[in-house]
């Protein structure tokens, strides 16, 4: 054993005097350069990623809510929202930032002829390829697909696009007619579920997906005769079995109860019985729900705090663009 630790005291001095002898025949100037080269590596590395939210088709053709990376400190909103769309061109220079499992919306060969931004209002004007050689089933959903990417970016509020100059208020193929300024309003995914053409609620409540064990959240937007207030129809349906489609799923509790709902400026209050935990004894929630009712509100709601209570103890605050 002594001998062993002799050995091994040698080798370590031996190794040690041969990287100083090394050290000593590098010239101080390659030192000194070899140091900023690893210097400016490690800042690189050590700075933060920028992502922005988009909206892409997913492997069961739902646009869906996924994250991208981007520029980070530009200097406008118009250059944000470019290097944004372009990721939702098929084939277009953001195609390499697609996660896998998402697809493009808008057509190939589609050029962003210009855009302006001011007082929460986005203008896009797109080339005619936009709609051209697109389906009647595809027009909507590409339009849903641009508001909800653009409307992401928290300064922008409405939009209008335009399509070689002129407002898109008539989607030809599918015979939609669109409001000429657009918002969150227009909905994503739509699914009617109509008795009568009176009293029709609209709510949209995210759900949650999976491609190769990566969790993603899918917005539905419901139309339905149902006089409750919104946030009741997103507990229930989010709570409520069988799930909304076989491939979009919550993780909420079917014996969760929203007890009461109160909204104090820009916080929303969510009053729970116990169920709403994952675990009682670390009065723990799941992160799927947060984001599945955080994610909800915030399309419903004018809020930017979602609070959750259970016996009237706050168990949990979230900041709503935190997650977006």
């Amino acid at each position: 054993m002594l001998k062993k630790i002799t050995i091994r005291k040698f080798l370590v001095s031996t190794a040690a005097l041969m990287a100083l002898f090394l050290i000593y025949l590098i010239p101080k100037e390659n030192i000194y350069s070899l140091k900023d080269k690893v210097e400016t590596e490690l800042e690189y590395v050590d700075k933060e990623v920028v992502t922005s939210t988009i909206y892409l088709y997913d492997h069961n053709g739902f646009l869906a809510r996924t994250k991208v990376a981007t520029t980070p400190n530009v200097e406008t909103i118009e250059e944000k929202v470019k290097e944004t769309l372009e990721v939702l061109i098929k084939d277009g220079s953001g195609e390499s930032k697609i996660p896998n499992g998402f697809k493009a919306v808008i057509p190939n060969d589609t050029k962003i002829l210009s855009l302006d931004y001011k007082d929460n209002l986005l203008k896009i004007n797109f080339s005619k390829e936009l709609l051209e050689t697109v389906k009647a089933k595809e027009e909507e959903k590409i339009i849903e697909a641009i508001v909800y990417t653009v409307t992401s970016i928290p300064e922008i509020k409405q939009v209008i696009i335009y399509m070689e100059g002129d407002i898109v208020n008539y989607l030809p193929k599918s015979k939609i007619t669109l409001p000429a300024t657009l918002d969150r309003n227009f909905g994503i995914n739509k699914e009617y579920d109509l008795k009568s053409s009176k009293e029709i609620n609209q709510v949209t409540i995210y759900y949650i997906n999976e491609y190769h064990d990566e969790t993603y959240y899918v917005p539905v937007t419901k139309y339905l005769n149902d006089k409750r207030e919104k946030i009741n129809i997103i507990i229930d349906e989010l709570a409520s079995a069988p799930l909304y489609q076989s491939n979009l799923m919550s993780f909420l509790n079917q014996n969760v109860k929203l007890l009461s709902a109160e909204q104090a400026g820009a916080e929303l209050n969510l009053e729970f019985n116990s169920y709403i935990f994952n675990d009682v004894d670390e009065k723990n929630i799941l992160e799927e729900v947060i984001y599945t009712i955080c994610l909800s509100v915030g399309d419903n709601y004018d809020v930017s705090q979602v609070s959750f209570t259970v016996d009237h103890e706050e168990i949990y605050k979230s900041v709503i663009k935190t997650i977006e």
